[in-house]
């Protein structure tokens, strides 16, 4: 079994899942209020806390999870200048970083010894507008910051894990094709690449990571969307299968998951075609054990599952509600 949270930023509450691990049935286990509308979300790397941004409220919230039943017990609260869009935790557990779409910042608070959230900001920098992700390497040395429309760019920066200070890198700045947009990004568990998706050039960029100075190069760009399709589009979140081996990218509009082949040697990237999936589909998830993907669709609330096939592509299992705008799915490891 596997526990599946899935904020609900329109319900205010955080839904929790139980996935079958051999079948990939849900079954709903609880719903954990959390008034203030939730939607990025993270977890630490020991598995013991959560986090999540309450949007409507321009707060964070840290959560310790129950060891047995994976419930949540909110432990402490930071109110911000502006609604946070995604949260992510450092490799220590001691940072909590996160982005703002409407400010154009990137931000770093302390998490203390109990895992909770109170303390002020270690860092609140400005950036150009609509700044949209923020998560370290594997080394925790280093983070990116990329920022939609017209803003068009990526941060790069190094991180301190032991102080949480964040300082421009050389360059401070890349600047995508006109047009591009990159959102969200997926580090390559080999630590050689990185993958943006491209919110309204709907389109993936594979980039090569020097991990010894923390930058990046960007080597291929690829479509997210059919041959010939004229319709409007956007991307929304980016995730890598644990093993490495294929990328995936939501179409909001196409409606659908673009699929990718990677190659590990070189980081290219070869299109898988696409899956139709829900109306909006912001959200997903991959299972940590790459058998299930969920994505939850914004229109109507809806969740769907699908097996990951041996080579990439998906299929689809059921279709189910789960509530009011699905903004973040998280699934755990198995227990």
């Amino acid at each position: 079994m596997q526990r599946v949270y899935i904020t609900l930023q329109g319900d205010h509450k955080i839904a929790i899942y139980n996935l079958n691990s051999e079948s990939g049935a849900l079954t709903h286990q609880e719903d954990i209020s959390a008034p203030g509308g939730p939607a990025p979300f993270a977890v630490s790397p020991d598995k013991t806390r959560a986090y999540t941004g309450l949007r409507d409220a321009n707060v964070t919230a840290s959560f310790d999870i129950d060891p047995t039943t994976g419930s949540l017990t909110q432990s402490g609260t930071v109110k911000l200048e502006s609604d946070p869009c995604y949260v992510s935790v450092d490799n220590t557990g001691r940072h909590l970083l996160s982005a703002y779409y409407a400010a154009g910042h990137i931000a770093v608070h302390p998490i203390d010894e109990h895992g909770a959230l109170g303390g002020a900001a270690t860092e609140w920098i400005a950036t150009r507008h609509r700044a949209h992700c923020a998560q370290t390497d594997s080394s925790n040395s280093y983070t990116f910051l990329p920022h939609v429309d017209d803003s068009n760019a990526i941060y790069q920066y190094k991180f301190d894990d032991k102080t949480g200070k964040l300082t421009p890198n050389d360059p401070p700045i890349i600047e995508p094709p006109a047009g591009h947009g990159p959102r969200h990004y997926a580090y390559h568990p080999n630590g050689k690449f990185i993958y943006f998706d491209n919110e309204q050039g709907s389109s993936v960029t594979a980039y090569k990571f020097d991990s010894t100075n923390g930058t990046i190069e960007a080597f291929q760009t690829l479509s997210t969307l059919p041959e010939n399709w004229s319709g409007e589009n956007s991307n929304a979140q980016i995730h890598m299968s644990p093993d490495g081996k294929n990328l995936y990218a939501a179409n909001r509009g196409h409606n659908s998951i673009a699929m990718y082949s990677v190659n590990p040697e070189t980081g290219e990237l070869t299109s898988l075609g696409q899956q139709p999936s829900l109306g909006t589909p912001r959200a997903f998830g991959i299972d940590p054990t790459g058998k299930f993907m969920l994505v939850g669709g914004l229109d109507n609330g809806d969740l769907a599952t699908y097996k990951i096939n041996p080579d990439g592509t998906l299929a689809h299992q059921a279709t189910q509600p789960v509530g009011d705008q699905p903004m973040w799915i998280h699934i755990t490891d198995p227990i």
